[in-house]
Formats: structure tokens, C-alpha cells, sequence
């Protein structure tokens, strides 16, 4: 795995995908908020398991605070009915008493100010087949059903949020504009990018799309022992088209973006043994043996990476069997990471969450291929949760697409746009 982009750091992740088995009190598309004449309570919760294997399985669970005040420090409780058992958990701290399971917030997100989300995972252990979501939760105590509760007893006054401002920056539109309340952060977040990235650096994703005339071409590294099928090995090259528009289906059209879509192909795969890729084709380029970080490793001679000039005349085939960029799937691994060399998460992680819409970790490791920052150790204001910030949100959010079009803005003169 090459560096990921320039003066940033790479951390493991343990970003979740968007796998949704139960939404517990889901919000609607307008939601009630209490006037100050009496302190409220409620909360909801979406429980989403992730990911699932043979005697296991990843969840992630987000809670929102519906009430006017602050948890400080939040414990959410819930029953499992199918004797699952909580190992591990990041983001919280969980403890688990015969059915009961106990959550409460970890040092850095103890405190859930109203009207916000946190979220954290956990992987558990399955005594059988069945892994039902839970039928309850209760945060602080109070049950979280989507409603809120006047505290004592005086009657709220229900009042409908306005609709979100609506943005004026679109397709056609060349102006930058975005809603008047992501101005701020997104000031914010170029300052930062342009105290982190060498922004002469010419490897970003853009860098790529621009060179190929807006494809990306794939070679997946299959760090694993389990055997592929012919049938998985398309359903990943659909799937990663699939994840490329949604990020750059509201690019096509803005502010001069050349593409209408970013067409995605898989050239290319590695593995440890020709055996494990089940499938006689020539649909795909096969590299077998060439092991480099303890991994199969595409052709150098026909990696991006490797030869970003462009210069590809020692690839077997030429120019037209290169790749730009690895798709790499470890086996047993959790988290991910992401740079201009590619994305990497685990091999059971992706291969189980193909049959889902979107794919969170890999949507996350992708952003990081075209600039996008992680937000550890700060926060944009007025943002909780949004894809880039990872765990805090299983989807690409306005503020990740305005993120993404800000690059475009910033970049797009060296392309002579």
C-alpha cells in the first residue's frame, strides 16, 4: 500500500457499512422540537447490523437526543432475544448482564447535546442463525420510540421545523453557493486542507479522472484464502460503480465538471493462488505469486502509482491494462484506509455488504482518495455527523457533497477549467 496523500495522517477505521436491519422510532422528514416553557425528553435510535458471518457479526447503532437537554454522560440499555453477546465495542464502553446490555458514551462523545447524534459499533458473538434486532431501547432511562415528553408535566407546544434551506449551487450552476449554513464549515475545512495537503500534489483522485478522460480503472488485491467466484468478481465491479455515483452523481454539470459519469472497470485482480479465483475467463488481467506487504500485488508496470507520468510501456498489454487504483481486501481485517494508491478494508466486510445499497467504509476511504480530510481531532461548525467524520454517519451527507465540490472548485484551474 503506497502513502496515503501528502502530510496526512492514515489511521485504521472502523467506519460501518449502511446495512440497515432495524430502524428503531425513526425520524420523519419534519420533526417536533419543544418550546422553553418546559424541559423535554426523548430519543431515537437506528440499529443497523453491518456485516455478519458464521457464529458472528458487526453492528452500529446510532442514538439521537430529541429532548432540550444535555445527557452528560448518556447510557443506552437494551435486551437481545437470540442469546447474542456482546466482545467488543469502539466508540462506547458496553457491558453486557445476561440479555441486558448496557452502552455508555467513551471520554470523547460522553456528551449528547440535544438535537444530536452519536454513534458507535460493536462486533458480537451468535449462538445460532437468528440475530433480531432489538425490540427496545432506553437512553438515560427514558424510552426511545422517535417521541418526546414533557418534563414533569407542564404541555409542550409542538412546533414543525422548516424544510432545510434549499441550495442555490447545482447542476448548470457555476456559482459557488451552498447553503447559507455550511459557509462557515466549509471556510473552515479549506483552511485546514491547505494547512495539511501539498496541494501541488498531482496523484488526488481528480488527477486521475482528468488523465483518463473520467474513467478509473480497478485491480483488486485479494488478501485472503477464501475462493471468489466468477459471480462475486462482477458483482464487485458493479458494486463499485455503484458507490462511485454516489458521490459524483451530483457532480455531473456543476461548476464545469467535464464527466457526467465516472465510468468504473476492474482490469485486474491478485491473489495467493490461481485456485482461489474460481473463474477461467480472460475478462481480467490475473497476477499470482507476487506477494509485496505481506499481500498479492497487482503488476507494478501497470499501476498508477507506480508510474504517475503515464508510462505504461512495461505493462504486459500497455496503457489499456493499467490500473489506477487498488481495491484491497484483507482478510479478518476491520476499519479501513484510503489514499490515492486505493481504498482497503476487510475482505468479509465488503464481500458481505454487497448486497447493500452503499457501502460506508469504502465510501469514507474513497472521499480520502479525492482530498477529503478525516475529523479527528476536530469538528467543522455547526456539523455532527456527516460520512468523512468517521462512525458518525452511515451515508454521504450535503455537507460530504459540498466538501467534494469544493475540491473541484479549488482544483479545477489546473485542469484549464
Amino acid at each position: 500500500m503506497g502513502p496515503a496523500l501528502p502530510n496526512r495522517r492514515r489511521r485504521l477505521r472502523a467506519a460501518l457499512a449502511a446495512a440497515a436491519v432495524a430502524v428503531v422510532g425513526a425520524g420523519a422528514t419534519a420533526f417536533t422540537v419543544m418550546t422553553a416553557e418546559a424541559a423535554t425528553t426523548g430519543c431515537e435510535v437506528d440499529y443497523q447490523v453491518t456485516a455478519q458471518w458464521p457464529g458472528g457479526f458487526n453492528a452500529n447503532v446510532e442514538v439521537t437526543n430529541l429532548g432540550d437537554t444535555p445527557l452528560d454522560p448518556w447510557k443506552l440499555e437494551w435486551d437481545f432475544t437470540d442469546g447474542q453477546k456482546v466482545q467488543n465495542a469502539w466508540n462506547s464502553t458496553a457491558t453486557q448482564s445476561g440479555t441486558r446490555v448496557s452502552a455508555v458514551g467513551a471520554e470523547h462523545n460522553k456528551r449528547l447535546v440535544a438535537a444530536s447524534t452519536v454513534s458507535f459499533g460493536f462486533t458480537g458473538t451468535l449462538s445460532g442463525v437468528e440475530n433480531s434486532a432489538p425490540e427496545a431501547f432506553r437512553l438515560n432511562g427514558s424510552a426511545c420510540n422517535g417521541d418526546t415528553e414533557p418534563v414533569p408535566t407542564d404541555p409542550p407546544t409542538n412546533v414543525t421545523q422548516p424544510p432545510t434551506e434549499e441550495p442555490t449551487g447545482g447542476p448548470e450552476q457555476d456559482e459557488w453557493n451552498p447553503p447559507s449554513n455550511l459557509v462557515q464549515p466549509l471556510n473552515e475545512v479549506w483552511a485546514h486542507v491547505e494547512d495539511t495537503y501539498n496541494l501541488n500534489f498531482r496523484n488526488f483522485g481528480w488527477d486521475q479522472i482528468m488523465a483518463t478522460g473520467g474513467t478509473i480503472d480497478y485491480c483488486v488485491r485479494w488478501d485472503s484464502r477464501n475462493s471468489v467466484t466468477l459471480q462475486t468478481r462482477d458483482a464487485i465491479e458493479a458494486k463499485l460503480q455503484q458507490q462511485y455515483d454516489l458521490w459524483f452523481d451530483q457532480m455531473a454539470g456543476w461548476s464545469e465538471f467535464p464527466f457526467d459519469r465516472i465510468e468504473v472497470n476492474v482490469v485486474g485482480w491478485a491473489a495467493y493462488d490461481r485456485n482461489l479465483l474460481q473463474w477461467s475467463d480472460n475478462a481480467v488481467d490475473v497476477y499470482i505469486g507476487d506477494i509485496r506487504e505481506d499481500a498479492p500485488q497487482c503488476s507494478e508496470d501497470c499501476g498508477r502509482f507506480f508510474h504517475q507520468d503515464g508510462n505504461y510501456s512495461q505493462c504486459p498489454g500497455g496503457e489499456s491494462h493499467h490500473y489506477d487504483q487498488s481495491l484491497w481486501l484483507t482478510q479478518g481485517m476491520g476499519g479501513g484506509a484510503g489514499g490515492d494508491w486505493g481504498q482497503r478494508m476487510g475482505q468479509e466486510y465488503f464481500v458481505n455488504s454487497l448486497n447493500s445499497s452503499q457501502i460506508t467504509i469504502y465510501l469514507h476511504e474513497l472521499g480520502h482518495t479525492f482530498g477529503l480530510d478525516d475529523f479527528y481531532d476536530w469538528t467543522p461548525t455547526g456539523q455532527c455527523c456527516f460520512i468523512m467524520n468517521a462512525g458518525s454517519s452511515a451515508t454521504i451527507t450535503e455537507f460530504d457533497e459540498w466538501m467534494l465540490r469544493d475540491w473541484w472548485r479549488h482544483l479545477k484551474s489546473r485542469y484549464g477549467y
